[in-house]
């Protein structure tokens, strides 16, 4: 258990995030007709707004609070008078409301990429298990709320903040700080690093990119409508 531990904390993390700066430029330079976020708004479009945008207010929220609270150095907390204890009571609340709707957002699209015909059509299965893959991640943040709510001290969180902020100044040993976390946090990691391995193959590429990208981007998307394609197909 504890090479096992030392491996998915201590040499996976390096592992994923080197797949998502390599893989991303990769595909950024060689593959810039598939960079995009594969919208299927003109197959259907009543589920797609309040999925959409429940996921990715959910979704964007989770994640500058996770980028903020993991890699802030703790001294600066310190230095600002927030108490540990203050920012773990933040993170539950705020994190778990924006997990409720994340969460919500993410199970529409699902129920739409799986039971739409026209849209399992066009879907392809990196579309559907990405998809799947957040709403399990979004399932388990939600699962670590009753779990750090037994630790408002924020003893629990420190560890995390500890183990990330180890991971990016290379600091040796850092899988021990969250050796003795409870399972349900560790998937939570697990998970959360896979989906940044397989970052650079999904649509989830398009979160890198600025709308100004597409000014430049030379090409046409050509939309015919069935009547057109009934016309194209006599011919």
């Amino acid at each position: 258990m504890e090479i096992l531990n030392s491996f998915l904390f201590g040499v996976y993390p390096y592992i994923a995030l080197s797949v998502l700066a390599l893989g991303s430029i990769l595909r950024f330079d060689r593959e810039q007709y598939t960079w995009r976020s594969g919208s299927s708004q003109l197959l259907r479009r009543k589920q797609l707004v309040l999925g959409s945008v429940l996921f990715h207010l959910g979704v964007l929220v989770i994640f500058v609070g996770h980028l903020v609270g993991l890699l802030t150095p703790i001294v600066v907390f310190d230095y600002l008078g927030v108490p540990h204890g203050a920012k773990q009571f933040l993170a539950i609340v705020a994190g778990g409301i924006a997990g409720v709707f994340g969460l919500a957002g993410a199970l529409i699209l699902l129920h739409r990429r799986l039971f739409d015909a026209r849209i399992r059509k066009t879907s392809s299965f990196a579309d559907i298990a990405i998809l799947a893959l957040l709403t399990l991640q979004l399932c388990l943040g939600l699962a670590t709320i009753p779990l750090s709510a037994q630790h408002l001290d924020g003893s629990e969180m420190i560890k995390f903040m500890t183990w990330a902020q180890g991971i990016f100044t290379f600091k040796a040993g850092v899988a021990s700080h969250v050796a003795d976390v409870n399972l349900i946090f560790k998937a939570h990691l697990v998970l959360g690093l896979t989906i940044l391995l397989v970052f650079p193959f999904t649509r989830l590429v398009h979160m890198l990119s600025a709308p100004i990208w597409y000014l430049n981007r030379r090409g046409w998307q050509l939309v015919r409508t069935r009547r057109d394609i009934s016309d194209i197909r006599r011919k």
